[in-house]
């Protein structure tokens, strides 16, 4: 049996499953506190746009979209993200068996995997699958849909209609969702950052993708335009649930980056 193992777990998150759940329930604490819209909280998303970077940085922002689509009744979700390390020319499908966290394994389904390589000629490309982008959401997936399957997408130079494709066809399924992954500005200082990032965030409220070529520098842009695609052609309305940057737990407003959630619901 093939398993996808942990490549950053110690490094972008807590390699034990005790630090990850202390971190995930402070979070939800400041959630539950302060978030007093019930109908927010009862969301049930078909799909969501999270960050990945480290958990001290982002993981309040991706846990709460997160924790959001684990109100969906949903048997897979699949996972997509841009390749950081290597060349992946078009998107990487990780064909293994299972799916490695610190909170325990996901069983990969196999079936979609074939599907996905069949219908839209996705490769597996080994070398892709050691990549942060996607793997930082399994152990926040883990803690909320502790019995779905999942895919793993690493997408690199590829058009975000084929893309689009891929995502409109999984969405066709009610009982599988899609995560998209995505930081946002990068090392800008904070006023540069927001400006840039406000692109961002008003193309995804709009569902505009068109505007996401005026200036936003998101690391998973082509992902997220294809969400944009496939939300509009299926009429997901978009709802942003959290923007902030690195500078709310560093302090440090000279260089930053800039994160984001946002939930799509039928």
């Amino acid at each position: 049996m093939s398993t996808r193992e942990t490549a950053v777990a110690g490094q972008f998150y807590p390699a034990s499953a005790e630090e990850i759940e202390k971190m995930l329930d402070h979070y939800n604490q400041i959630l539950d506190e302060h978030i007093k819209d019930e109908n927010l909280l009862a969301l049930k998303p078909r799909a969501v746009i999270v960050p990945h970077a480290g958990y001290v940085y982002s993981g309040f922002t991706a846990n709460i979209a997160l924790r959001l689509l684990g109100n969906s009744d949903i048997k897979r979700i699949v996972v997509i993200g841009p390749s950081h390390r290597v060349f992946v020319s078009g998107t990487s499908v990780s064909d293994y068996d299972s799916y490695r966290t610190p909170l325990g394994r996901f069983p990969v389904d196999r079936e979609l995997v074939g599907e996905l390589k069949h219908r839209f000629g996705l490769q597996f490309q080994p070398d892709a699958h050691q990549e942060h982008s996607t793997e930082v959401e399994m152990p926040l997936i883990k803690e909320y849909q502790r019995d779905v399957s999942v895919v793993e997408l690493v997408y690199g130079q590829e058009q975000p209609s084929h893309l689009a494709e891929v995502i409109d066809y999984l969405l066709d399924d009610p009982e599988t969702a899609v995560v998209i992954s995505t930081d946002l500005s990068h090392y800008y200082d904070i006023e540069k950052a927001k400006r840039l990032d406000t692109i961002c965030l008003d193309a995804v409220q709009k569902l505009d993708p068109a505007e996401l070529h005026q200036g936003c520098e998101a690391c998973g842009k082509i992902g997220v335009e294809a969400m944009l695609i496939a939300a509009k052609k299926r009429g997901l309305k978009p709802i942003l649930l959290d923007y902030r940057t690195s500078a709310d737990a560093s302090g440090d407003e000279s260089q930053v980056v800039g994160y984001m959630s946002a939930a799509f619901v039928a």
